[in-house]
């Protein structure tokens, strides 16, 4: 059995890199991590050319090589973070290419997946969108068009890209001020560890060990 892991993420070693890992060694199967930044991946054109063949007309990209790893997988953990309130581009356009494994077969129908999704805003900040529950949702609901067994998701709390630019404490259109309110510095808020938060770290390997369940269980 293998699992597939794929970040989003394109900082290297980044929260969300560090949660999928820790999700995938938990399984205790064979796992392949891949990071979408090192790959050139363009979104679906919505062609249906993939229709008879499972295979996308576009080879020009690695849309067809990432799309065969997902379906060689026995699992799949897919792992974002969140701009603007929503998935970003690369995890979505990896989504997007994966198009091509639907018609007629199914091909990624009833293998274990799980998301995982680093977001800058608390979930107790009610003042702005849900930008971590709508991740998850981006990942679980495109697991279910799939006919997948969606097993379940961590949510990361992470870092507001303020922090680091230098202008995070002046800048009129600060994050940091927009998030943790008028009074917020970038000293205050400090920067969130994935291993610093003891619930999304036992998320982590409860979702590993679900996959691995699952996959026992088929």
């Amino acid at each position: 059995m293998k699992v597939l892991g794929v970040s989003g993420s394109p900082i290297y070693d980044s929260n969300t890199d560090r949660a999928l890992k820790a999700a995938l060694e938990a399984t205790g199967l064979e796992a392949e991590f891949i990071k979408l930044v090192e790959y050139n991946i363009t979104p679906c054109k919505a062609c249906l050319g993939c229709v008879k063949t499972n295979r996308c007309v576009n080879d020009k990209d690695d849309g067809i090589f990432l799309a065969q790893k997902a379906k060689e997988a026995d699992a799949m953990i897919v792992a974002c973070y969140t701009p603007y309130s929503t998935i970003d581009s690369l995890t979505k356009a990896f989504i997007e290419r994966l198009y091509q494994l639907r018609h007629i077969h199914g091909c990624m129908a009833g293998k274990p997946g799980g998301a995982i999704v680093t977001c800058a805003v608390p979930g107790n900040n009610k003042m702005l969108p849900p930008a971590g529950d709508m991740g998850v949702n981006a990942i679980m609901f495109y697991m279910m068009e799939e006919g997948m067994n969606f097993v379940g998701a961590v949510k990361i709390l992470g870092n507001v890209p303020c922090i680091k630019c230098g202008y995070g404490n002046e800048c009129k259109m600060t994050g940091v001020k927009m998030i943790y309110g008028p009074n917020a510095t970038v000293e205050s808020v400090g920067i969130n560890k994935f291993e610093e938060q003891m619930d999304a770290l036992n998320a982590a390997g409860e979702l590993g060990r679900k996959i691995a369940k699952a996959l026992q269980d088929k």
